[in-house]
């Protein structure tokens, strides 16, 4: 290319004289992967007196694209692609969260590539850091490796009742270095991951959703036992929160010390029903028993009185 004059132009000039920024241009390049910006990038950009910080993609504006994408492309599959697929809700957060997680590995690849760092001028270095780190914070490592392998393996997901020491709750958010669970009391508990991998826990919901809710029944000695379980069997088959398969189950336990131990098995659709559902089984058993007359005892102790002679009392 030539001036008014008739001289030639430098590369330089032309794009300025158009009014195009090569690092722009770069930039949309290296966003649509056609140009490998860690392959040597020096001998890319440094013929025709170029520098290579002028001709790389910004930090700044890749660090900013890749936060952005990070926290924007699991809201589109959300919305997008994920409902469209027989998912369980954790499937789905799990989806996200490995999107999440590329996403940033990949911005921070691309953003370290931008500054002219290639893997074997850092490798070193993080092979240092990594077992520093690994010595230094190896709780947090162990934690983080132990939420991935929640992610994959899923023993535990978003929505599942989860029992585990004394704690009891739904599982609200699987994190890097921590899983929150939100108990009866809407109480947010922050238990670590490496409990989940390490410890004994209890998955109510984790392949179904059916509990079994045992309510136990005590009857007067010399009570009609037969006519009780019929009653129980009754009240269970008729209320519209117990499945009929699996069938309901009423039992004669044991013998007490004041009472006939009887047992009524059931099973509820889903673990957020229990709590309502022993409160009006509960109920209704005893108004039926009130009606057909069959006691329902109160503890009772035997207590003996022993008379001792005047004289063993005085010493």
């Amino acid at each position: 290319p030539t001036d008014a004059s008739g001289g030639s132009l430098t590369c330089d000039e032309v794009f300025r004289a158009d009014g195009f920024r090569i690092d722009r241009i770069a930039s949309q390049v290296g966003s649509i992967g056609t140009v490998d910006f860690t392959s040597d990038p020096e001998s890319l950009f440094n013929q025709g007196g170029w520098d290579v910080w002028a001709a790389n993609p910004q930090s700044g504006e890749t660090a900013t694209i890749a936060v952005r994408a990070a926290r924007n492309m699991p809201v589109l599959l959300e919305i997008s692609l994920l409902p469209r697929r027989p998912m369980h809700r954790g499937s789905r957060y799990a989806v996200n969260m490995l999107v999440q997680y590329v996403i940033v590995a990949i911005g921070i690849t691309l953003t370290l590539s931008t500054l002219g760092l290639r893997w074997g001028q850092v490798q070193w270095l993080v092979a240092a850091l990594g077992v520093g780190l690994g010595f230094g914070l190896q709780e947090i490592f162990a934690n983080f490796v132990s939420g991935l392998i929640l992610l994959f393996e899923r023993p535990v997901r978003v929505g599942d009742f989860v029992t585990i020491g004394e704690l009891s709750g739904r599982v609200t958010r699987i994190q890097i270095r921590a899983t929150t669970i939100c108990d009866a009391d809407n109480r947010e508990i922050i238990v670590p991951n490496k409990n989940f991998i390490t410890d004994r826990f209890l998955n109510w919901t984790l392949t179904d959703a059916v509990t079994r809710l045992v309510i136990p029944v005590g009857v007067a000695y010399g009570s009609n036992t037969d006519r009780a379980l019929t009653l129980l069997l009754d009240i269970a088959r008729a209320h519209p929160n117990v499945l009929h398969e699996p069938a309901p189950c009423a039992v004669f336990q044991s013998f007490g010390d004041s009472a006939l131990l009887l047992e009524l098995q059931v099973y509820a659709k889903e673990i957020n029903l229990r709590v309502d559902l022993r409160h009006e089984l509960n109920t209704r058993i005893y108004r039926a028993f009130a009606e057909h007359g069959i006691e329902i005892p109160r503890p009772q102790r035997e207590v003996l009185l022993r008379s001792m002679p005047p004289d063993s009392c005085l010493k």
